[in-house]
């Protein structure tokens, strides 16, 4: 099994402003609405299913959510659907908050 890659603020705000990287936001949809990261994409966790990850291939896909647990729970779903994703940002939506990132919603 591939090891998780904990990915912090700066290179996801990076690969977000060049473009390379997908953030799939997996909170709930109230609480994508309430706020989330510029760029993020909203896929819940409560319907998760690996297969819309295909609209974004060729993009590095990274998962994120409130605190770092469930985009971790992504990740085992999407690789227990045979996808090679190993990336998540470590500390989500609290940490970016709390970075003073520009957040929509």
């Amino acid at each position: 099994m591939t090891t998780v890659i904990d990915l912090d603020r700066e290179t996801v705000a990076a690969g977000l402003a060049d473009g390379s990287l997908v953030l799939v936001d997996v909170r709930e949809p109230h609480e994508f609405a309430a706020g989330h990261i510029p760029g993020s994409v909203s896929l819940p966790l409560s319907s998760f299913d690996p297969g819309a990850l295909a609209a974004y291939a060729g993009r590095r896909i990274v998962f994120s959510c409130a605190a770092g647990v469930r985009s971790q729970q992504a990740l085992m779903l999407s690789r227990a659907a045979g996808l090679d994703l190993s990336e998540h940002y470590r500390g989500g939506f609290k940490d970016w908050i709390a970075s003073g990132g520009p957040v929509e919603g």
